[in-house]
């Protein structure tokens, strides 16, 4: 497990700088300022749950035991494809329907530290 998140979060840490670039000097011009803020609030939380699938990672070397570890980094990860993909997709296309997604996303990391906790105070 340890290697999957620590490729996971690279991935996604990667994958945020990259649209993170894109929106400032692709997007910034052709985004109104809430979509904007609406796009940058994805990186933001893309990247800070990127480096929360590191956590995962060694965490999940250190208690390899543990499948609260597993499943924390699962779910993180989904949070980021709905949280950060919903306001993505959200910011360029003005799709309103879309917003419904995002909360789930925000659950879902809620969810994966919540587990990251329990895990650690169940060794």
């Amino acid at each position: 497990m340890f290697k999957l998140f620590i490729l996971l979060g690279a991935l996604n840490a990667g994958l945020s700088v990259v649209l993170g670039a894109f929106g400032a000097h692709g997007l910034e011009s052709k985004l109104s300022a809430k979509m904007m803020d609406v796009y940058k609030t994805g990186v933001q939380y893309h990247i800070f749950h990127a480096l929360g699938l590191f956590v995962v990672a060694f965490l999940a070397d250190k208690f390899p035991n543990s499948s609260l570890i597993g499943a924390a980094g699962w779910i993180m990860f989904l949070g980021i494809i709905l949280f950060s993909g919903s306001l993505y997709v959200l910011s360029v296309t003005d799709i309103s329907k879309l917003g419904i997604i995002t909360p789930f996303g925000g659950l879902a990391f809620i969810i994966s530290w919540v587990l990251i906790i329990i895990a650690i105070l169940k060794v």
